[in-house]
């Protein structure tokens, strides 16, 4: 995750780094607590169904769970799905959760937010919500592939907005709504969002079929001067909402490179950051556990689950010193291959995403198919 905001605006006489020097033992968890939904998302990288799966982890599984990432002292435990609002013990699960002292998310699409859920939400001690929105109504519902999908997540924005929920909106980038990002700031605008989080799509779940329809690095590079354009807009017209990009650590690297060019003074300091941030963090800052209790290095990459938390706690599953696996993923420069292997910017990026590397290779040591960095830029 990349703060435009901040990388792009800040003073650098009176910057300070020091908030990124220290990180929480743990790493930020995403669990996806449901894989039940009431949407049928095309990029959904969980491959979310309609139906309830009666195996997931019951209520005290997942009391026992929380507890455990509690005394693992992680930085964030984001509820994800599906639709995590489906689950009809969501907030007696977050409230148990601030109770134990974590920091709390909710990654939804939106569309089940009425007043009193909005109320629910905050009174159940969620720090943010994040929700989806691919669009404007049309483009938006054909992705979601349900009709009127639009404007219940547009309402839903609203209620958080109304109770006083810090609230963004979570864009997805693909070859089909490319052209919805402008109106996609637009929105951010009009609803005076606290962030706008712009996703590289990563090849996992029924987003898997989507990947020879990603961007391309022509337009992904259009993208990102357009992404330029309109943070240094909402600096401008003195908008709060953050834009950040996320799932593609490249863009840290062409961020810095444009500074470079443009405000040596500033790159220098950008540079510190985010090498102080180390880039892509699966296996070692970013872990998920799924409905059924399956640990994974990161929400997207199930083909190497490293255990399951109904067995053995998270915090001796992350914590297995002879689990080779993730030995390797927190040491992976000595096995990046292609552009990655020879990249001169792994302090920025480390490799981008191994899942996204594999599901379009076979080899989790490949080089990322979405950086879109020349053979200059990289060396």
């Amino acid at each position: 995750m990349i703060s435009w905001t901040e990388l792009l605006t800040f003073d650098p006489l009176y910057f300070r780094s020091t908030r990124y020097s220290s990180f929480a033992s743990g790493p930020v968890v995403v669990w996806n607590a449901t894989s039940q939904c009431n949407l049928d998302c095309s990029h959904c990288y969980f491959d979310a169904v309609p139906a309830r799966d009666p195996d997931e982890l019951s209520t005290e599984e997942a009391k026992g769970l929380i507890e455990d990432l509690a005394g693992l002292r992680v930085p964030a435990l984001l509820f994800s799905g599906g639709e995590p609002l489906l689950r009809e013990d969501i907030f007696e699960l977050a409230l148990f959760a601030k109770e134990k002292g974590l920091k709390t998310a909710l990654s939804t699409n939106g569309t089940l937010i009425g007043e009193e859920t909005a109320k629910k939400i905050k009174e159940a001690g969620f720090s943010y919500v994040g929700i989806s929105l691919d669009g404007r109504a049309e483009p938006n519902d054909a992705f979601r592939r349900t009709k009127g999908a639009f404007s219940k997540t547009l309402e839903g924005i609203k209620n958080c907005k109304d109770t006083g929920l810090r609230t963004g909106i979570r864009f997805t980038l693909t070859r089909f709504n490319l052209a919805e990002l402008p109106h996609i700031f637009d929105i951010a605008r009009e609803e005076d969002v606290d962030r706008l989080c712009i996703y590289h799509l990563v090849y996992s779940g029924r987003g898997s079929s989507l990947k020879d329809e990603d961007v391309s690095r022509e337009k992904r590079r259009q993208t990102l001067d357009l992404i330029w354009q309109k943070t240094l807009d909402f600096k401008k017209d003195n908008l709060k909402t953050e834009v950040l990009t996320v799932d593609n650590h490249a863009d840290g690297v062409w961020i810095y490179l444009k500074l470079k060019k443009d405000d040596p003074q500033r790159s220098e300091i950008v540079l510190d950051l985010l090498t102080i941030q180390g880039g892509n963090g699966s296996g070692a800052k970013i872990a998920c556990v799924d409905n059924h209790g399956r640990v994974y290095p990161d929400q997207f990459w199930r083909a190497h689950p490293l255990g399951n938390a109904r067995q053995d706690r998270f915090s001796a599953i992350w914590q297995n010193r002879e689990n080779g696996f993730l030995n390797d993923l927190r040491n992976r420069r000595a096995f990046l291959k292609g552009r990655c292997g020879r990249c001169a910017h792994l302090d920025i990026c480390n490799g981008n995403f191994r899942a996204r590397a594999e599901s379009a290779s076979g080899d989790m040591w490949a080089e990322d198919p979405a950086c879109y960095l020349t053979e200059e830029e990289i060396n």
